[in-house]
């Protein structure tokens, strides 16, 4: 499946011009994307977490408290709205009017289930990856205990919307001779030098993976 046709509630209404349909377009946002907001509302008050997650074919991994009574609500079937948003720059038109971003963003209905037993573990596996690829070579594993503390979510990507800004100014002709600049500052997603921890018992090295991890993510 390389596009689909929304689904009425993932029609992009407002400039649907900048909606696209093309799944490895979905996918390469989801993938570089770190965190999500995922929404849920308990006792008629709206509540939107913040989240890390990772894609897994064609649904989204969360992870959050058990203790949380937002998690439950979600864990029990409670219809949600999960968004990711990258912004790729800065567009500085000649009016503050048209200045605006280059952005993409996915937005997923749905609710989610509850994962349990070797689905829960190979999930947060997978999260863990997605996140910090390599960790899990010398990384210890979640502890029954903490297995336990740990609610862990899938949302399938079956109805989604994505919507993407990546055009110049668009000024109104009446300010093309205006005597300012106009343009786009691109803005970049990288890793910086790793610190290491303050209680580290020896001057251990930083992980080779680590030291992979591409120094841009697009």
């Amino acid at each position: 499946m390389s596009s689909r046709q929304p689904a009425p509630r993932t029609q992009v209404r407002r400039l649907p011009d900048k909606q696209l349909h093309d799944v490895a377009e979905r996918d390469r946002a989801l993938d570089t994307a770190l965190v999500a907001h995922i929404a849920v509302v308990s006792d008629g008050q709206p509540f939107v977490l913040p989240v890390g997650f990772a894609r897994d074919g064609e649904r989204l991994i969360v992870h959050g408290s058990n203790a949380s009574r937002l998690f439950r609500s979600l864990a029990g079937g409670a219809p949600t709205c999960l968004t990711v948003t990258l912004v790729d720059g800065l567009v500085l038109a000649r009016s503050q009017f048209e200045s605006s971003m280059h952005y993409r963003s996915v937005m997923v209905f749905g609710s989610c289930t509850e994962l349990h037993g070797e689905q829960k573990s190979a999930a947060l596996a997978t999260l863990t990856e997605r996140l910090m690829p390599g960790r899990g070579i010398d990384a210890r594993p979640p502890s029954p205990k903490e297995l336990a503390a740990t609610c862990v979510l899938a949302i399938p990507l079956q109805e989604w919307s994505m919507k993407v800004s990546a055009a110049p100014p668009d000024d109104d002709p009446a300010d093309l001779d205006r005597p300012v600049w106009a343009g786009v500052v691109p803005m970049e997603h990288r890793f910086a030098e790793p610190v290491d921890a303050p209680d580290l018992r020896a001057p251990y090295p930083v992980p080779q993976y680590v030291r992979s991890w591409p120094a841009g993510r697009h």
